[in-house]
């Protein structure tokens, strides 16, 4: 794997990477030279046939402590336009990963740290994490696209009353209103992603890939377009044998029994109709 990472651990286990966001000192925030890594990471490890990506942040209090605000503060509107346009850059770049991203969030997830979570895949929990978009609060508003991922995720009403309202909710509430898929034990956080993330990483590739672009494709188009890009994908996965060797191993084993005539072809045979069994 690229490096030396100067504000990232890297950690890489067969097909799963792990990523620890170490910035302890700034609250594990996001500055400019953080998102470069990231994005730098994310490149490399798809390029090397990665399948699944754990996100952490170090220390026990954050998970990401939003973007950098002392990068922020010294910003011209100019100059933030393009902070903002470069982390959203970041997250619309995760969420069209082919790989299966997952947040494993402990303490304090708030701001960009929120949003960062809000680009993966799989949000978990430890029972001690409290997540919101508190930026009203600091006479700015969210800016790597909370505003546009948060409503998405958990519903306009709900989306309004926490960035509006700018407060942090605890696990338990932000699992009641699905901003995240679990929660689990401090303890057991580690074991929990890591369970998720090789269980999908066994998964074939290019499904996987497809699924999430379909997914995603229900945030951004209407439905008509939507649909049009779930068929697209569903026709690409007959490029690749996966689905067929399964079929016909359980049809040759008899666990899969079908009234079907199959073609010659699906059997193996050479010029003559099977019929199912």
């Amino acid at each position: 794997m690229a490096g030396p990472w100067r504000n990232l651990i890297v950690q890489t286990s067969r097909s799963v990477s792990w990523v620890t966001i170490d910035r302890t000192r700034d609250r594990n925030s996001l500055d400019t030279a953080t998102i470069g890594e990231l994005r730098a990471h994310l490149d490399a490890f798809e390029a090397a046939g990665g399948r699944a990506v754990i996100y952490r942040g170090s220390g026990e209090k954050h998970f990401v402590g939003g973007a950098d605000g002392v990068e922020m503060f010294e910003l011209s509107p100019d100059e933030a336009l393009a902070f903002s346009s470069r982390i959203q850059a970041l997250f619309s770049r995760m969420e069209a990963s082919p790989l299966f991203l997952v947040a494993a969030i402990r303490g304090l997830c708030f701001g960009g740290g929120l949003e960062f979570a809000l680009a993966c895949d799989l949000r978990l929990a430890a029972d001690d994490a409290r997540l919101g978009l508190p930026e009203v609060r600091l006479g700015i508003l969210p800016g790597g696209g909370g505003t546009q991922r948060l409503p998405r995720a958990i519903g306009a009403a709900r989306a309004a009353e926490m960035i509006l309202g700018g407060k942090l909710y605890d696990a338990a509430a932000a699992h009641a209103m699905g901003l995240v898929t679990e929660v689990v034990a401090v303890g057991s956080l580690d074991a929990a992603a890591a369970s998720w993330a090789e269980k999908v990483a066994s998964l074939p590739a290019h499904a996987l890939a497809g699924a999430k672009a379909a997914l995603h494709a229900a945030d951004e188009f209407p439905l008509r377009q939507g649909l049009r890009v779930e068929s697209e994908r569903f026709a690409d996965c007959f490029r690749h044998p996966d689905f067929a060797e399964r079929v016909r191993r359980q049809l040759a084993e008899g666990r899969l029994e079908t009234t079907r005539t199959l073609r010659a072809t699906e059997r193996g045979d050479e010029d003559v109709d099977v019929p199912g069994p």
